[in-house]
Order: C-alpha cells, then structure tokens, then sequence
C-alpha cells in the first residue's frame, strides 16, 4: 500500500498546514500594512512602536516566540482567569496560538516590505490627485494601494514561501500538522527517509504553486507598465 496507508494522514496533517499559513498570511499583511503606516507617520509614538515591533521579532527565533506565546500565553490566561475568580484551568488551542504566532512574526517582516513599496510610489502621483479634486481615501484605493501591492508583490512572494515553512514550528506545541503526522509515521513505521520526503514533496508542491501564481500576480498588476519603469 502507497505509503504504508499514512497518505490520508499525511493529507490531513496537510490541510493544517494550508490552514495554518493562510490564516497567518492574512493576519501578517494587516500587521505589516498597519506597521508600515505607522513607520511612514509624522508622528513619533506611531513610528516608536513600530520600530520596536521589528526589532524585536527580527531578532528573537521564531522557535523561542511560538514557545513564549504558547506556553506563556497559557499561563498570563489562567493567572488572568484566577484573578477573575475563574478556577478551572484555561488550555489555549495550538491552531489559534500557531496563527497568532506565525502571523506575528511576519508581520514584522512584511512592514518593511510594505514600506518600502509605499516609499517606491511617486509621490507626484497623490499630488496629481489632489490636484483633481479626489479625496485622500480616493487616492489611497485607486492610486496609491494598486501601485504599492504591484512593488510588495516580490518581498510578499519570498515572505509567504519563508512562512508556509515556517509552520512545520507548529509541531512543537501538538499540532496535528503536516510535520506532526510526517513524525509520527516515520516513527511508527521505523521508515524516516520515505516519510520525510514525501513531507518535502508537498511542501516544494506549495511552494512551486506559489511561484506560479505569484508569476501571475506580477504579469496582472504590470500591464500597462513599461519594462524598467517602476
């Protein structure tokens, strides 16, 4: 039998995984859009805390993280929950604490990937705006946003192909992931190169998927755009 009867396994660790990433993509882009904005304000405290923000996550492992938020976090919850006369223990679900984790990590990494894209749109363009009469939220949908997603769109390739390899992290804290279930047949099978492997094939799978569509994505948002013109 393919693969000793472990590929609905394997397929559901995969499943996870999928979840996992794109949940924590879709939490890292409002983080690294917010963080952006923050480091791009006039105003101090905004650019403070987002400066803090990247240089902490930037220097600490994405290991140490997912384990201080883990099984820190469970237990900053209970002491919480104590104090509001609450005895019963409090177990925080290690899909929720993954994705917060994952996504707070790359948010840090997209801020400076946002930025530099806000930074690459000409600022002659908002002007012109202006000049026409449109109001400044106007200008950040129809203007601004469109031209900074097309310069993000590299930094945000190579951070979401970093991040889908990233989750194999979540396995440290009992997720059923596709690293967890590629583990557990190994181990019970005593077959550790077929099993790693076939985990190695689905996540290049994931990976070459994203290259593609992020091919894609970068054709799209240049028509129009002269080869060389940024």
């Amino acid at each position: 039998m393919f693969l000793n009867g472990f590929l609905p396994s394997l397929l559901d660790g995969t499943l996870v995984t999928l979840g996992v990433a794109l949940s924590s993509l879709s939490m890292a882009m409002v983080l690294g859009l917010l963080g952006a904005l923050a480091k791009l304000s006039k105003w101090r405290l905004p650019k403070a805390l987002a400066f803090a923000y990247t240089t902490l996550i930037r220097g600490v492992p994405d290991l140490v993280l997912m384990l201080l938020i883990f099984y820190g976090g469970q237990v900053a919850v209970n002491h919480v929950a104590e104090a509001m006369g609450y005895q019963e223990g409090i177990d925080v679900d290690p899909y929720l604490a993954g994705v917060l984790t994952i996504g707070f990590i790359f948010g840090a990494y997209l801020t400076e990937a946002f930025r530099g894209a806000f930074l690459a749109v000409p600022p002659g363009q908002r002007e012109a705006g202006l000049a026409y009469g449109m109001t400044p939220w106007q200008i950040a949908w129809r203007i601004t946003f469109p031209q900074m997603f097309r310069h993000a769109l590299p930094g945000l390739s190579n951070n979401w192909l970093v991040l889908i390899k990233s989750t194999a992290i979540v396995s440290v804290i009992g997720l059923h992931d596709l690293m967890t279930r590629g583990s557990q047949a190994a181990g019970t099978t005593k077959e550790p190169f077929v099993f790693y492997s076939a985990v190695a094939v689905i996540y290049l799978l994931f990976t070459s998927a994203s290259e593609l569509l992020f091919d894609w994505l970068q054709k799209r948002f240049s028509v129009g755009v002269r080869k060389g013109v940024l």
